[in-house]
């Protein structure tokens, strides 16, 4: 099972990255901040939704605050509290991105479904991805 997710996952960041220049981790975080509230979150909540320790989020930050894609802002009622905020930029390359993250996603599981041993595999994948959609 690993093998199959690792393949797909590599696909699919081999393309967001050829396609718009994004990392698939870059795409999830902008991806989390589009679809959170006022397209904002918290930078140790960010943190536990990507499964990345801190200075991990940090850096991912920083890249995507360097492209335009994010800002930072301090918490109005805790200036310890850092927020990372979704730009127009920011939101324009994610809704780029997530146009064709899906036809990257069918095609990475039509690969690794070509292997005979994988085939059950991808079935319930593609299930459980087109049940949450």
């Amino acid at each position: 099972m690993k093998n199959v997710v690792d393949s797909v996952e590599n696909q699919i960041a081999k393309n967001l990255q050829y396609d718009h220049g994004l990392g698939l981790t870059d795409y999830r975080a902008l991806r989390l901040l589009s679809d959170a509230s006022d397209s904002e979150l918290r930078m140790q909540e960010l943190s536990s939704l990507l499964g990345l320790n801190q200075s991990s989020v940090t850096r991912l930050v920083e890249r995507l605050e360097k492209r335009g894609y994010t800002i930072r802002d301090l918490c109005p009622k805790d200036k310890r509290g850092v927020y990372t905020v979704l730009t127009g930029r920011g939101r324009e390359i994610q809704e780029l991105a997530g146009k064709d993250y899906e036809g990257y996603l069918i095609a990475a599981l039509d690969m690794v479904s070509s292997n005979e041993e994988n085939k059950v595999i991808v079935e319930n994948l593609r299930q459980l991805t087109y049940s949450h959609s």
